[in-house]
């Protein structure tokens, strides 16, 4: 099985963008094992990992992130940052606005993310100011995508290959703007990768959904059971609150 890891915050909050910093360090645990490869995100969707392999992203840029990515750094393992580009140094007010029952909590400077960077992360795209692209008119669309591109390579110096929808939330329009500027882009699709996956709709696994010892299942048939048991439980939760 070969899957690409998602986080958010590392705060103590409970949030559905919380993973504890206790947590963190069990699945750090787990990812230093030796139980998985653990392998950038390149070689993952590109297919050079073999199976049996993992790679590790963040999305958003979450200052209180810093820590682990830090730790990740350390070990060899090269996380990758999917950064809003107009809230760098800002917070996750997205739209100036606070989320029902989501922490607005600081994201990382330009600075920070530049140091990082040197350290070895990658830094890929995630919009400009985070919409749910969906609602977006064509311009404002291509500006929200292929803008946040061009900031990071304007800023960093690097085109990003990878892109991924804020809240999983596309359609065909937003799927073709993303294929027009990135080389691969992801959902929030909670299920493994796959070897005929769409490079343009490529799945994780949210790590909020896995507290404690949950991942040494990894690979499993009981751990494939569980993620169709999430995806069953988001569905109906879609279905309900919309």
């Amino acid at each position: 099985m070969n899957a690409i890891l998602t986080y958010h915050s590392i705060d103590v909050g409970g949030s559905p963008i919380s993973v504890a910093p206790e947590t963190f360090a069990s699945h750090l645990g787990w990812l230093t094992s030796g139980a998985v490869r653990v392998v950038p995100l390149d070689d993952l969707v590109q297919g050079a990992a073999g199976t049996d392999a993992v790679s590790v992203t963040f999305d958003d840029g979450f200052l209180n992130s810093v820590p682990a990515l830090e730790r990740l750094l350390d070990v060899g393992i090269v996380p990758t940052i999917f950064a809003v580009t107009g809230h760098a140094g800002a917070t996750n007010a997205w739209g100036g606005s606070d989320q029902k029952g989501i922490p607005t909590l600081p994201l990382m400077s330009w600075d920070d993310l530049e140091r990082l960077v040197m350290r070895g992360a990658r830094i890929e795209a995630h919009t400009r100011t985070h919409p749910h692209c969906t609602r977006l008119a064509p311009q404002q669309l291509a500006d929200e995508i292929v803008g946040s591109r061009d900031d990071i390579e304007r800023r960093l110096g690097r085109r990003p290959p990878h892109f991924a929808y804020p809240y999983g939330d596309l359609n065909d329009a937003v799927v073709n703007c993303a294929k027009s500027a990135f080389s691969y882009a992801h959902t929030t699709e909670m299920r493994a990768l796959g070897v005929s996956d769409d490079p343009a709709r490529l799945p994780r696994l949210d790590m909020y959904y896995f507290q404690a010892d949950a991942l040494d299942a990894f690979g499993t048939p009981a751990f494939a059971r569980r993620l169709a048991w999430i995806r069953a439980r988001r569905a109906v939760k879609a279905r309900v609150f919309g």
